[in-house]
């Protein structure tokens, strides 16, 4: 039986898929061969989570260095290329196959990236159509827009929405809508340090196991119930 007046919104890369440690690769591969003897990696590492044109803004500010709109849009398109082939984040399907509530996906990427994801993986039998993505709000993260789009799709108040986030973009803007956090560091990109960046973000759990997901919800919704009393 599914609880519908509760829901639980997952982000995509690295969450669902894990794609951040491709996409981190394939970014610094691109730039560093545009800006030879460059190191690029150390300035990208902590943006990401952020969409990918704020990324390469902030790196090439940061490396005093410039990108035309055409090299934009082709390490762009070279990130999402590779990222569509990232494998399932081990543990997913079974976590989510155990857990009784409304599914939402909340993404900084593309909507038609994030269905194709879904589809391709089979995850679209969790979230159906209930997608929403930074291509279609105002802001994307880390202003909260995509979680309160998500909440009003979900005709749920925010209270009711339980977020898994991997990034400190993405736990500030679940945060921001006034949601739940749980940061997750089981993906290829994570490191120790991400733990802590993840907690000061507002991340109330920060786990690295999907089976341990299952718990964080049902410990979740003991909480809310024995707060709506």
């Amino acid at each position: 039986m599914t609880v519908s007046n509760h829901a639980l919104i997952c982000d995509c890369d690295g969450v669902l898929i894990d794609s951040e440690a491709i996409a981190a690769r394939m970014l610094v591969h691109e730039l560093e061969s545009r800006w030879p003897g460059v190191d690029v990696e150390p300035v990208l590492m902590p943006l990401l989570g952020l969409r990918t044109e704020r990324v390469l803004d902030a790196t090439a500010a940061h490396l005093d260095r410039t990108l035309s709109p055409a090299d934009v849009d082709a390490i762009r398109d070279a990130v999402s290329a590779g990222a569509m082939e990232a494998p399932l984040v081990e543990g997913i399907v079974a976590a989510l196959g155990q857990i009784p509530l409304r599914m939402a996906c909340a993404s900084n990427s593309n909507t038609a990236y994030v269905q194709a994801v879904l589809a391709r993986t089979g995850l679209v039998a969790f979230f159906g159509e209930r997608v929403f993505c930074a291509d279609s709000v105002a802001q994307p993260k880390p202003e909260p827009d995509v979680y309160l789009a998500a909440a009003r799709g979900l005709n749920l108040t925010a209270d009711a929405c339980l977020v898994v986030e991997d990034s400190v973009t993405g736990v500030t803007a679940a945060k921001a809508a006034g949601m739940t956090v749980i940061g997750f560091i089981g993906g290829g990109h994570a490191n120790e340090a991400q733990i802590e960046a993840l907690r000061a973000a507002g991340a109330v759990h920060v786990f690295d196991d999907m089976r341990q997901l299952p718990v964080f919800v049902t410990q979740w919704m003991e909480r809310v119930a024995i707060g709506s009393h």
